[in-house]
């Protein structure tokens, strides 16, 4: 019973984190119905500025700031240059793009950085809690990676649903001709939603440092199971991406606790062909309409 406890707590935490990165990878298809296979680069690189501001001597919690603000920055970089010229033309270019730019990143991290491991500070205790007289695999950080997870998707759902700048951007995302008819600015309200997407992105990657070997290839499967669980969810929904993320998560670590750690990655490529077969357009996005 206990390793059943053990095993659900920490696929909990890590499907919080998941859901994180897989909500970037919504807020950047909603925008510009790209899939930014180099999300989780971003998020090594900015995360990469963390230890550097962190090694200098800056405060734990303003370096944390600072690197969501340049997640924000970078995130609208990408798609202010690189993405925005490609408009108009095959949607295999912007795919192109955004592998390419995942090369680029871990290679320009390697060089700068070094490809050894390092560690990356938590921050709070990595301690298991004690409840009762019983100590449980879920410590004070997994504790800040929920309520972290929780905000960032509470705010986006307030953005999205209560706010006139949540709506010209769903305005945007889904009849873009008809809103710059209608007097939005499409271009400002896309490069928004991809500099949200890096504000997301880093925030994933200050949350998986610490639990993992911090190096430039750190993000790779972290980006494959927040990929599933934005395909499980549904690629256009923020809740979705929730979701998708606990049973990614909560699968992948029923996975490595009873059958080996080693198999998590064929079981999120069993979870995702599962999900694809059964529901491909994702458990909350609506299956689109036909003709008769």
């Amino acid at each position: 019973m206990s390793l059943f406890v053990n095993v659900t707590l920490n696929g909990l935490a890590n499907g919080m984190i998941f859901a994180a990165l897989a909500l970037a990878l919504v807020l950047v298809f909603r925008a510009t119905r790209i899939v930014n296979f180099a999300q989780g680069a971003m998020g090594m690189m900015t995360t990469f500025i963390a230890s550097s501001l962190l090694g200098r001597g800056v405060g734990y919690w303003w370096a944390f700031l600072a690197v969501l603000v340049i997640g924000f920055v970078l995130g609208a970089l990408v798609e202010r240059v690189l993405i925005r010229p490609l408009q108009g033309k095959s949607e295999l270019n912007p795919v192109i793009v955004t592998i390419g730019l995942l090369i680029v990143l871990e290679g320009l991290a390697g060089t700068i950085y070094g490809n050894s491991s390092r560690g990356f500070p938590a921050a709070y205790s990595q301690s298991g809690l004690t409840v009762g007289h019983t100590k449980i695999a879920f410590s004070h950080f997994d504790v800040f990676i929920l309520v972290a997870v929780l905000v960032l998707m509470t705010g986006t759902l307030v953005l999205f649903r209560a706010t006139s700048l949540g709506l010209r951007m769903r305005a945007s995302a889904f009849a873009g001709e008809i809103s710059r008819l209608l007097g939005v600015r499409v271009g400002l309200l896309l490069t928004l939603g991809w500099a949200l997407a890096g504000v997301a992105g880093s925030l994933s990657g200050l949350l998986v440092a610490p639990t993992s070997s911090f190096g430039p290839y750190f993000m790779d499967l972290v980006l494959v199971y927040a990929f599933t669980a934005a395909v499980i969810g549904g690629l256009e929904s923020p809740v979705g991406a929730l979701i998708g993320g606990l049973i990614t998560g909560l699968s992948i670590s029923y996975v490595g606790g009873y059958l080996g750690s080693g198999l998590q990655p064929l079981g999120a490529l069993v979870l995702l062909m599962v999900a694809l077969m059964a529901r491909p357009e994702g458990i909350f996005a609506r299956p689109p309409a036909r003709r008769v």
